[in-house]
């Protein structure tokens, strides 16, 4: 028979681990509660729908949302890649992007139509006006907007709220989806403009579609950030002060974004010798938070295996990304992909469920987390031995 490599040995428990009698705690409240708000968020992005084909027309709010699709797949992509290690639950990554299309929107063209009543019933401000709408009005209503959805999924999905990686995950999807809708906003708005597609769309295509799709995801992801950094270190109440200096640098952010647009001649050089470093900047951060994200599964899942429930072959697997690329390897070669995959899975969650447990947080399931988590890895383990026993070439 052929056995399983030393990277994925299995270890045999004998005996119930003391953590598998604890009660484990349902999870349908909080999946409710996720569903309701998907549907709520649902029918508001369905106004903003007939709200933006009202303004645009059909052919405009059309084109101009297949030229939108263009950054958010790029966005997309790019938050797959920060969530690989420790992926968030489809449900409140799908409640973070409808939060920032839909919710995050009606709350800045709300305030943006009082604000311009409030100004137009005294007689304007002309391009002063134009100037306070861009670099101050705008960056705080968007960001409190998009903020506000990130500190409604910490208080609700507190427990999958694990640390500054997270924060950035949902912080680009919800800054993902007010992007998404601005963007059809903009394009389709030049497209009525010209009548069609001339140098002018174009150019605001290379702008805001492929030069900048990820300037909202950085003036949101300092909240985010704030909001992770919250989750290791505070009580859900304390959470808002760590909220609101998130809040800070985003709105600056976003106000020398805009702002740019009034002082600069040539755009083009001031991305480059400013905008362009300061994502280089962002990534740099963002790859180091995705290692500290590794050492800690590593250090959490070593006490397990002093405790007996893995070994360190099977923690290097699991914990390092090298690890997990040749255990997914020889699992696809055998037809265990996803088997493996549930396994990782499972075996990162346990170490942030422990993170939690050891920094004060068992207010919030973590116990229970662990409980249900050792129990299936069990589960997964012997489900790999005997997938390997299945596939075992006979003599």
């Amino acid at each position: 028979m052929t056995h399983l490599p030393a990277a994925v040995n299995s270890v045999t428990v004998t005996e119930s681990h003391p953590a598998l009698a604890l009660p484990v705690r349902s999870r349908h409240a909080l999946v409710v509660l996720g569903i309701i708000g998907v549907i709520v968020l649902s029918f508001l992005a369905g106004g903003v729908v007939v709200y933006l084909i009202a303004g645009l027309g059909g052919d405009a709010f059309s084109l101009g949302g297949v030229m939108a699709l263009v950054p958010l797949t790029i966005v997309f992509l790019g938050a797959r890649w920060i969530d690989r290690w420790e992926p968030e639950p489809r449900l409140a990554i799908l409640f973070a992007f409808l939060w920032g299309a839909a919710a995050a929107v009606v709350v800045a063209l709300a305030v943006g139509a009082g604000i311009d009543s409030f100004v137009t019933a005294r007689g304007g401000l002309g391009s002063s006006y134009d100037f306070f709408g861009a670099v101050i009005q705008a960056p705080i209503v968007e960001e409190g907007a998009k903020g506000l959805g990130l500190l409604v999924i910490f208080f609700v999905a507190r427990r999958f709220f694990d640390g500054p990686v997270d924060g950035i995950v949902y912080a680009a999807w919800v800054a993902g989806g007010f992007a998404f809708t601005e963007n059809i906003l903009y394009f389709g708005g030049q497209l009525l403009n010209t009548g069609g597609v001339d140098n002018g769309v174009f150019e605001l295509f290379l702008i805001r579609g492929l030069m900048s799709p990820f300037a909202h995801v950085m003036f949101t992801a300092c909240t985010g950030v704030a909001l992770g950094f919250a989750a290791r270190r505070s009580t859900a109440i304390g959470a808002i002060g760590y909220w609101l200096l998130g809040l800070i640098p985003a709105l600056l952010l976003h106000a020398l974004w805009n702002g740019a647009l009034f002082v600069v001649g040539d755009f083009y050089q001031y991305y480059a010798l400013v905008q362009f470093p300061l994502f280089a900047i962002a990534v740099f951060l963002v790859i180091r938070l995705r290692r500290q994200e590794s050492r800690l599964t590593h250090d959490r899942l070593t006490e397990y295996a002093i405790a007996g429930w893995f070994n360190q072959n099977e923690v290097n697997a699991l914990a390092t990304p090298a690890g997990r690329r040749q255990s997914i390897s020889w699992a696809k070669q055998r037809g265990m992909g996803k088997l493996m995959t549930m396994y990782i899975h499972d075996a990162t969650n346990l170490a942030f469920a422990r993170q939690r447990i050891i920094t004060g947080r068992n207010g919030i399931g973590a116990e229970a987390d662990e409980a249900a988590l050792l129990d299936a890895i069990l589960a997964s383990r012997a489900a790999l031995w005997a997938a390997a026993a299945a596939n075992a070439p006979t003599s």
